[in-house]
């Protein structure tokens, strides 16, 4: 239905893309849906709320980095990731907007990702894991295990 919104109140992308195509709008001049935002949304003044039993489906589990790579392919500046979940996981790639660590800071630290989120294609790369962190305006502080955690160890 033209100018239906979705439940969060932006444009529903289906009928907008419906109304430029009646409309006879060109695919170079169609609305582009909003784009999606790394942190949750904000629902009446504080996090939207899940159950227990949503919280205990996430994987999170310790990872050392062992190969950083430059994406300039990406949109927003990233880092191509290699990470070693020990042997149960193994290793698996990942895109992270994480270039205000240089690469030789990224090599070898431990991480903490969620391992469990179906593969996402990210440009040419299949991002497989979430290396989590704090976001402070746009820049993005990695959660880092304590001494003594080793790949592979699961977040409780």
């Amino acid at each position: 239905m033209p100018g239906s919104r979705s439940v969060d109140g932006t444009p529903d992308s289906d009928s907008a893309s419906a109304t430029a195509i009646s409309a006879g709008v060109g695919a170079a001049e169609r609305p582009v849906p909003p784009r999606r935002r790394c942190h949750p949304p904000v629902y009446g003044g504080g996090p939207m709320e899940i159950t227990f039993d949503d919280f205990v489906k996430v994987d999170m589990r310790v990872g050392r980095i062992v190969e950083v790579e430059e994406f300039p392919e990406a949109r927003r500046p990233a880092w191509k990731l290699r990470v070693d979940f020990g042997e149960e996981i193994g290793v698996k790639r990942s895109s992270a907007q994480i270039t205000n660590y240089p690469r030789e800071e990224l090599e070898g630290r431990l991480v903490v990702a969620v391992v469990n989120f179906p593969p996402r294609q990210i440009g040419p790369v299949r991002s497989e894991v979430l290396v989590l962190g704090a976001m402070r305006d746009d820049t993005v502080i990695l959660l880092e295990p304590r001494p003594g955690a080793e790949p592979g160890d699961r977040i409780a």
